[in-house]
């Protein structure tokens, strides 16, 4: 960490409030309320790495992550339009009269102008909430805090790889750099943000989404500078949202805002060239303050996909819910619990945890989304929690709404000394005969420490397509072709020839 004056220390400490004071025994990180000396050119520094990058300096074990992702995200898309937000969007975009572009909105047989086939294609991604998710490393990050970095990020990507010709390779090197972007850019904004209400995918992701579009329409280091600018603009998003359609809306705004910044910038839009570090900038106004050391010379040091990696979600549900749903499932699996046979569950979390999961009675899917007590339910009361347990019809079932009632999902002290870089989750079932089963997880499957392989991510999209109707023959099709991903020569041939 470099040296900071003894003011702006105080500052950046102060810009943590309330955020901090949730994180008992954590170590605290010196966050700058504005450029420490040396780090004023962030945003330059940003600018010249996307410029700079070749399709050559992705590791190959990069590439083959990102094909497990791109796969993810293709699937979520295809199920996304079967969600209540599909039909809004598509009725909203024919009411503007943009169905009539070069880029596919997937899942569909539209095609809209590249902005909004990203909106559509970002919306459709986080409408299930069942998307790639960044992990913490730090121990005075909070999980909340960080992002789902995939759907901001591949839908500009892919809209403008398909509107202007690109080759697969150029796919894939607009989307790792936009992932790039905006995970080392969650990592660097003090927790003040995700504290004070901000939904930091939309928020940091709109970074990444002007950076994968700036890569794509050739845009300069100054250029893309301005661009950055736009998108800071447009930053935003609000945790108020989640668990209703305008969490998938922030995170489709995003993507379609990142395609708009780069489009302005190209055309000599100009902005802030100092977004990130300036005094009244990004950093400052969302965070409060930024640490340094997380992004500064960091950029592709290592590349935060691979390390500390991204989730790949196993469940349609918040990333807070998986590792107590883990254990939940293990449960019931080693002990042969049935729902009649339940007195009590018992989930104990850390404190940050159950400021984020705040639907302790849904009475809808997206709701649940956001529930440890339906998380829970869903599994004793039917065994699985896929999408097609997460409609509102599902929740509703007096069974399930029987079985929340005695859920009670608490704060537990040794989750909060845990630290806030683990979902630590305590699951304690009490059966009616007076016995107790217990377990306790810090991960789930799919998370870096517990990887999906590519088959499993495959048997993840295949159920996405099958929930969306999908014919098998056309979903074998198009993992064929992400499997193969940088011999497509045209990303047409792949939005159009598989997806429509």
């Amino acid at each position: 960490m470099m040296t900071l004056s003894r003011k702006r220390f105080l500052s950046g400490l102060a810009a943590l409030g309330a955020g901090m004071s949730l994180l008992p025994g954590a170590r605290r990180r010196a966050f700058a309320a504005d450029a420490p000396a040396g780090t004023a050119g962030v945003t330059a520094e940003m600018a010249a790495f996307v410029v700079a990058a070749r399709y050559e300096d992705l590791p190959p074990e990069l590439i083959a992550l990102g094909k497990q992702h791109i796969l993810d995200a293709f699937g979520l898309a295809i199920a996304g339009e079967k969600a209540e937000t599909g039909p809004i969007v598509r009725r909203y975009l024919a009411d503007l009269g943009m169905l009539n572009g070069p880029s596919t909105v997937l899942g569909t047989t539209l095609q809209a102008a590249p902005r909004f086939a990203a909106f559509a294609n970002g919306v459709a991604i986080h409408a299930d909430d069942f998307d790639d998710t960044q992990l913490a490393v730090a121990k005075d990050r909070v999980y909340g805090l960080l992002t789902h970095p995939t759907v901001p990020t591949l839908p500009p990507a892919l809209a403008l790889s398909e509107a202007l010709n690109k080759s697969g390779r150029d796919f894939m090197l607009a989307y790792h750099l936009g992932v790039e972007v905006a995970t080392k850019l969650a990592e660097a904004i003090a927790p003040r943000s995700y504290e004070g209400g901000f939904h930091s995918t939309s928020m940091c992701g709109v970074f990444g989404a002007a950076a994968a579009a700036g890569k794509l329409r050739g845009l300069d280091a100054k250029q893309l500078r301005n661009a950055f600018g736009v998108a800071g603009a447009e930053a935003g998003g609000l945790r108020e949202n989640f668990g209703t359609m305008t969490k998938p809306f922030q995170a489709g705004h995003a993507a379609e805002a990142g395609i708009v910044a780069a489009d302005l910038a190209a055309l000599g839009w100009t902005a802030a060239e100092d977004i990130l570090e300036a005094k009244r900038g990004f950093f400052a106004a969302f965070g409060g303050g930024w640490d340094p050391g997380a992004i500064v010379g960091r950029l592709g040091r290592p590349w935060s996909l691979r390390s500390p990696g991204v989730s790949i979600k196993p469940y349609p549900s918040g990333s807070l819910t998986h590792p107590a749903m883990d254990v939940m499932a293990e449960l019931i699996a080693q002990h042969g619990i049935r729902a009649q046979d339940v007195a009590q569950v018992r989930v104990g979390t850390n404190r940050q945890m159950l400021n984020t999961l705040i639907h302790h009675q849904p009475r809808t899917g997206l709701q649940a989304k956001f529930s440890m007590e339906y998380c829970m339910a869903v599994l004793l009361v039917l065994g699985k929690a896929g999408l097609g347990q997460f409609q509102d019809d599902v929740v509703n079932r007096p069974e399930l709404q029987a079985m929340i009632e005695r859920v009670d999902f608490y704060n537990n002290p040794d989750a909060d000394a845990a630290g806030a870089d683990k979902m630590r989750s305590y699951v304690e079932v009490r059966l009616t005969d007076g016995r107790s089963v217990s377990g306790q997880g810090d991960f789930a499957r799919g998370s870096p420490e517990k990887p999906m392989r590519f088959d499993d991510t495959v048997a993840k999209f295949e159920g996405c397509a099958d929930f969306a109707g999908l014919p098998r023959e056309r979903a074998g099709r198009i993992v064929s072709t992400v499997r193969n991903l940088e011999a497509v020569p045209d990303m047409r041939v792949v939005c159009t020839g598989l997806f429509a």
